[in-house]
């Protein structure tokens, strides 16, 4: 019988555990270290050797946790390993990945979304607080031309008040023409000239579980649909995938679990938060991966179904 002494740093002590090991119950692990005794201690303990084991001087034991002679070999393993984990966990196993992109773009009272909207995540916008105040020009009611403000349009159809606040547009393509009104303190412009237009809608939130999918929740419609942003709850890496699948990385497939997808994406950590979706239009392919201790699957050729991305909520 032969002893192995490793050492784990717990609470920021240094701790010797010593095994009992009898040989062969480890496969292709030698029951000790060839060297000196001690010759590995650390410097905490000053050089102090007894009985083959470090030790501090000063103190009456070996700082290591007085455990019976046992063959249950595997049932020591699986406690050291255990809090080897909890005290010192290998990111690098769970392939950690963080995303802090985000689809709510933070504008001025003076961006117009002609300006704002060149074919990048130009769904989301927060404005500040003021907009009534300033003299950015408003085009049309209801459907507004691409050269008025984005927040003081807001402002006028009531999604926000001179607060500030998240704003979600929608193109609408060409109208004939704009009509002109005041409401909420913005006197707008009218304008009969064929220009491209844009709408706006109010943000909501919502509270999801970690089964609920895009599909269920805001599937992609044209010319673009809106999700409420959602509040994922706690522990979701851990929930059935069965039922809270993950199909596809970065683009993922509409029958994936919202929040499971924002945690292997980085968006979110397993304590959950909120999270941002835009869904999209469906891909011909979804591409398995293993990130943030969450395994995505493939999909080639979904027939029917649509897609969707998440992003950070800073």
């Amino acid at each position: 019988m032969n002893m192995n002494a490793t050492h784990i740093v717990h609470s920021g002590v240094l701790v010797l555990y010593v095994h009992i090991i009898h040989r062969g119950n480890w496969w292709g692990h030698a029951p000790y270290k060839h060297g000196r005794p001690c010759s590995a201690c650390p410097p905490s303990f000053g050089g102090g050797c007894r009985e083959n084991l470090c030790y501090k001087e000063g103190s009456d034991r070996y700082y290591t946790p007085r455990e019976e002679e046992t063959n249950e070999v595997e049932r020591q393993q699986s406690q050291v390993h255990d809090t080897h984990v909890r005290t010192r966990s290998d990111e690098s196993s769970r392939n950690e990945v963080i995303s802090t992109q985000q689809m709510s773009q933070i504008v001025s009272c003076e961006v117009r979304l002609r300006d704002q909207c060149k074919g990048t995540t130009c769904n989301r916008y927060e404005c500040p607080a003021g907009c009534v105040d300033s003299k950015a020009k408003v085009i049309g009611s209801v459907h507004y031309e691409m050269q008025s403000s984005i927040c003081r349009a807001a402002i006028h159809y009531g999604i926000i008040d001179n607060d500030g606040g998240w704003v979600d547009i929608t193109r609408q393509g060409r109208k004939h023409y704009f009509i002109k009104s005041n409401r909420n303190g913005i006197q707008t412009i009218g304008k009969y000239q064929s220009a491209n237009s844009f709408t706006v809608s109010k943000v909501t939130v919502q509270a999801v579980t970690c089964e609920t999918t895009v599909e269920q929740l805001c599937p992609f419609h044209k010319p673009a649909s809106h999700c409420p942003r959602v509040y994922c709850p706690r522990n979701c890496m851990q929930a059935n995938p069965h039922y809270a699948r993950v199909i596809g990385t970065r683009i993922y497939s509409d029958l994936s679990s919202i929040c499971r997808a924002a945690v292997h994406a980085g968006v979110v950590r397993n304590h959950g938060g909120y999270v941002d979706v835009m869904p999209v239009d469906k891909r011909k392919t979804y591409i398995a991966s293993f990130q943030n201790g969450i395994f995505s699957e493939s999909l080639q050729n979904p027939p029917g179904g649509k897609a969707f991305r998440v992003f950070a909520v800073v």
